[in-house]
């Protein structure tokens, strides 16, 4: 039997939340909207069959968006038969650059949903300084969401973000939003304080995607599987991340309905969390040092440009952090996945790979580094180690 579900108060909105959301962007039929009859009768079966598996396991918050293709349109057969006050339904929708354009798409996504309300709606994607200027700025797209507030159409409003942590601190410390989607985990601390922003300004706080971007934890290296035993990868970073208070809820991006139950059964472990995960996390710790030297694994992003700093716009910060796990922990695939990306991306996964290094002059944004003598040969090992071929977001592919 599985562990029983846990909730927490997500921040002002009093929503409680159930630690583990089902994330919309795996079950879906296509990255494209279609037309409903396209849809294959067994992915809709196993869409819905996903939804009441996470119910009946607890999980009431599920979570799509405006870009996740067919996602809206195929939940849209199955949450309006469900009891409404029951379940969360969040979706998204990207800033733009009029409130009328913004209000359009919105009402899209009502309608593929068969909805009269969302309970939480993300300005999905404050990914670069525009996009957060479309968003604040006076009858911008937050204004367009706190117009459809005061209809009754949305509860409450936070945005979505992959963005660097100086703007994700900037939209949280506007006090304008009750929640964030962002990204932390064992593999990214970078936006730690992001988190605790978020906390001062009582926000819920959403983590995005710990399995898929935090490692590819479902096909974790060996290294990773014996360091972690007796848990695996996935719940031992589900705990990580469960273990901070400041943490509300982490996606599940199921694309079947047994996906969730490697992270219900981690629950069990809920009450003694720090005890659970400090031996496994101490041996990660000590396998990254061994390997890399306690002086990078405790100082290596100290100094570093954004790539909008760097010639080239190289994303020096991304590519040493995919390096460093990539290196240490094994997690080549994980580091593939994520580098190839780059240039491809746009503002979801921003800056260039390291390709061009050679023929740049970047020593001088490089100078605040207490590693600037080896970070150009670490970024060109990194292109050798992690270069295959460029891929496309899962949305344009």
């Amino acid at each position: 039997m599985l562990a029983r579900m846990q909730y927490r108060r997500f921040g002002r909105t009093e929503l409680s939340m159930p630690v583990i959301s089902c994330g919309g962007m795996r079950y879906q039929f296509k990255w494209q909207d279609t037309h409903p009859k396209e849809v294959p009768t067994d992915n809709q079966a196993n869409l819905e069959a996903c939804i009441r598996r996470a119910l009946e396991l607890g999980i009431n918050h599920i979570e799509t968006a405006r870009g996740y293709g067919t996602s809206e349109m195929q939940l849209g057969r199955i949450l309006p038969t469900l009891k409404r006050d029951k379940i969360i339904v969040q979706t998204k929708v990207s800033p733009k650059s009029t409130a009328e354009e913004f209000l359009k798409t919105f009402d899209t996504s009502m309608k593929y949903l068969g909805l009269d309300h969302v309970d939480l709606l993300s300005l999905h994607g404050i990914n670069n300084w525009q996009l957060l200027h479309y968003s604040l700025r006076k009858e911008g797209s937050l204004a367009a969401a706190r117009k459809l507030q005061k209809e009754g159409r949305v509860r409450h409003v936070g945005f979505s973000t992959h963005a660097t942590t100086d703007i994700i601190l900037e939209a949280i410390n506007s006090g304008e939003f009750d929640y964030v989607n962002l990204h932390w985990y064992f593999v990214n601390d970078l936006n730690w304080p992001a988190v605790v922003a978020a906390q001062k300004h009582d926000m819920g706080v959403f983590i995005i995607s710990p399995n898929d971007k935090g490692g590819k934890l479902y096909e974790p290296p060996g290294k990773l599987v014996e360091i972690c035993a007796p848990l695996s990868p996935m719940q031992f970073n589900a705990l990580y991340c469960l273990a901070r208070p400041e943490v509300h809820t982490l996606s599940c991006g199921a694309s079947k309905p047994s996906d969730f139950d490697q992270h219900v059964e981690a629950l069990k472990y809920y009450d003694r969390i720090a005890e659970t995960i400090g031996a496994i996390e101490a041996r990660l710790r000590s396998e990254m040092k061994r390997v890399l030297g306690a002086d990078w694994c405790a100082h290596w992003f100290e100094g570093l440009p954004h790539y909008v700093d760097v010639p080239g716009q190289v994303n020096v910060m991304e590519i040493l952090r995919l390096w460093t796990y990539a290196k240490s922990l094994d997690l080549i695939g994980w580091g593939k996945m994520r580098y190839n990306l780059l240039g491809q991306a746009d503002h979801w996964f921003p800056g260039e790979n390291a390709a061009r290094v050679p023929d740049l002059k970047l020593e001088s944004c490089l100078e605040r580094s207490p590693f600037a003598a080896k970070i150009l040969p670490i970024l060109e090992e990194a292109h050798r180690t992690l270069f295959e071929a460029p891929l496309k977001r899962l949305s344009e592919s």
